[in-house]
């Protein structure tokens, strides 16, 4: 937070608001033990046998941490979940990431990770919508589905025991992104749950929460079904290809995004760098939060990343956990 405060160049009164805001956030923490930093004591039960994990350490008969982070139990077993770590996969999850380079039936994705993921072409959906074996022309028309420098939402196949990735993206949902901006945030801001896509009507954007801290924010897109696809004529496919590849004036004035819809996308991304910056939680609930804030306030798109719409930020934040806690009891 200090970096923050340098960052932001805060004044005095905002200094005094933010620290208010934090003190709030503090008092809400169910426990406050749960974060340590490098050399906290981390209170055990010496009488119950136990084992120490990654992130502890013995020092002068008890358990220190190593890293910043987040004490965890799980049975005999007690470690340190560090913050700022690189993204650690898991099947199943939805991840964000940016093509690489196009091999031999597979493409190479930068997705946050120590490692390249791999999308190969047999786990990919065609364009045209029908399960097949892949041929050796869809293997020469790959670069149609995929280039160099797209952005691509896909799915965690498979964990490798070296550490390899391997992605799926057979459903309608995933694919190409277009039409967007692409954030990278901490992974731990992103929190896992049932539904990473969201479609925000009030903007139309769609949001996609990346569990790798890898954020989509782009113009919504409808999914259309399989079979809705496979209705359409080879020579209605053959118009739609020759209409996406024209240069006219007018084609490309359909191909734009309107002035209105970049200018939600923009203030929704910037909504998730303040939110990013304070180190919030990114759920959507707390974006459109952030988002309706500065609607209502009136507060221009680039002034969203000012000192003074940060500190807002953190006080509605302290507001609304400590309505929550208030709930609860």
């Amino acid at each position: 937070m200090r970096k923050l405060q340098v960052s932001l160049s805060l004044s005095q009164t905002q200094k005094i608001r933010l620290d208010k805001a934090l003190e709030k956030l503090q008092s809400c923490t169910t426990n406050p033990n749960a974060s340590v930093i490098v050399a906290d004591s981390i209170p055990v039960n010496y009488e119950d046998a136990f084992l120490k994990g990654l992130g502890t350490a013995d020092h002068n008969g008890e358990v220190v941490a190593t890293v910043c982070g987040v004490v965890e139990r799980v049975n005999k077993l007690v470690y340190v979940r560090a913050l700022r770590a690189r993204y650690k996969p898991e099947v199943g999850d939805i991840v964000v990431g940016r093509v690489l380079e196009i091999a031999q039936k597979r493409w190479r994705l930068e997705i946050n990770f120590n490692q390249d993921a791999v999308l190969m072409l047999s786990s990919m959906n065609l364009p045209d919508g029908i399960q097949r074996r892949r041929t050796a022309l869809d293997e020469l028309n790959m670069r149609n589905i995929f280039e160099e420098n797209d952005v691509v939402c896909a799915e965690v196949r498979n964990v490798h025991n070296d550490g390899s990735l391997q992605l799926q993206a057979r459903s309608r949902k995933y694919g190409k992104l277009e039409k967007g901006q692409l954030l990278k945030v901490d992974p731990y801001l992103v929190k896992k749950s049932k539904q990473h896509f969201h479609h925000l009507e009030q903007y139309g954007v769609d949001l996609i929460l990346g569990c790798n801290g890898y954020i989509w924010v782009g113009e919504h897109v409808e999914v259309r079904d399989s079979m809705v696809e496979d209705q359409i004529s080879d020579v209605e496919r053959q118009k739609i290809t020759a209409n996406k590849n024209s240069t006219s004036l007018e084609e490309q004035e359909l191909i734009y995004t309107p002035l209105e819809m970049r200018q939600n996308i923009c203030r929704i991304a910037n909504a998730i760098r303040v939110l990013s910056n304070l180190g919030f939680t990114l759920i959507v609930e707390v974006i459109m939060d952030t988002v309706n804030a500065s609607n209502t306030k009136n507060i221009e798109i680039h002034d969203m990343l000012g000192s003074e719409f940060h500190v807002v930020v953190a006080e509605r934040e302290a507001d609304r956990r400590i309505s929550l806690t208030k709930r609860k009891k």
